[in-house]
């Protein structure tokens, strides 16, 4: 009989955490970006559990406002987490990652944490080592001026995309903060034209997580009346060709796979299927 456990992680135990997340560097960018940050541990803002078999770390699950599995290929693994879950109660606003690990958390959790507001279960997890597309010239990092511009365009995006807005109950305040910080980190790319009306963001990508390995594109957005215009493969290879010259030698991003459109671009751009994600929306 093997012998298995489960326990909130410290200081001490990042070195194996982060050769836990690095046997799959692009699935497994999410945790492996925030492990080092202060939280491993840390219970502000976020736990993380390992699940260990007969002495050896075998699975982790990052609990906080995501639940994020990481190498959990067992039942066993997938029962221990999902019971620590489930005592703690939901607190997260969805479950996403390796979609073999959030298809076991999510039977596990579903009567319990459910219904969901959306479940996303094939979202092929893309990569790109060399655009195939000429880059946007226009397309640049977004600076502090341009936060009036980058936010409307933000709350659009999140709004078509996840279904609510994202600024209901502050005034926009939180959400204006985390749309700074991005910018400020460098993690923004914004193509600004002038129109009729002023200037406006038409295109629009950020870096969600970035390690040594790899930088994961998110919230990639065409303004609706310039879609179908070129505007998003060259787009978004200017936002890969920056990651691959400053910032990591991978760009990946997630996409839904009913979103053909979508797909046809990034595949265009260079960008090839490695695995899949899944997502559970609350």
């Amino acid at each position: 009989m093997s012998r298995s456990t489960v326990r909130v992680l410290g200081h001490n135990d990042l070195e194996q955490a982060a050769a836990l997340c690095a046997a799959d560097p692009v699935g497994n960018a999410f945790v492996a970006a925030r492990l080092p940050g202060g939280l491993l541990g840390g219970g502000r803002l976020a736990e993380v559990w390992g699940y260990y078999e007969d002495g050896r770390l075998a699975s982790l699950c990052w609990f906080g406002g995501n639940l994020v599995p990481v190498g959990v290929s067992t039942a066993a693994a997938a029962d221990a987490f999902a019971a620590r879950a489930r005592r703690l109660g939901r607190r997260c606003s969805s479950i996403f990652g390796p979609a073999l690990g959030v298809r076991a958390m999510w039977d596990r959790l579903r009567l319990d944490w459910g219904p969901a507001r959306d479940v996303r279960f094939d979202q092929p997890l893309m990569v790109c080592r060399r655009p195939l597309v000429a880059p946007d010239p226009s397309v640049r990092r977004g600076s502090r001026d341009d936060l009036d511009l980058i936010l409307p365009a933000s709350i659009a995006m999140f709004t078509e995309e996840i279904g609510y807005s994202p600024v209901a109950g502050d005034g926009a305040l939180t959400y204006r903060a985390g749309v700074a910080e991005i910018v400020d980190l460098g993690r923004s790319f914004v193509r600004i034209d002038n129109g009729l009306d002023g200037p406006k963001v038409v295109f629009k990508a950020e870096l969600g997580a970035v390690t040594p390995s790899v930088a994961q594109i998110q919230g990639v957005w065409v303004v609706p009346e310039r879609r179908g215009r070129g505007l998003s493969a060259p787009g978004v290879a200017a936002v890969v060709t920056a990651v691959l010259r400053e910032v990591a030698p991978v760009a990946s991003l997630y996409v839904n796979a009913y979103n053909t459109r979508a797909m046809a671009t990034y595949e265009r751009v260079g960008f090839e299927t490695v695995a899949r994600y899944a997502t559970v929306l609350f």
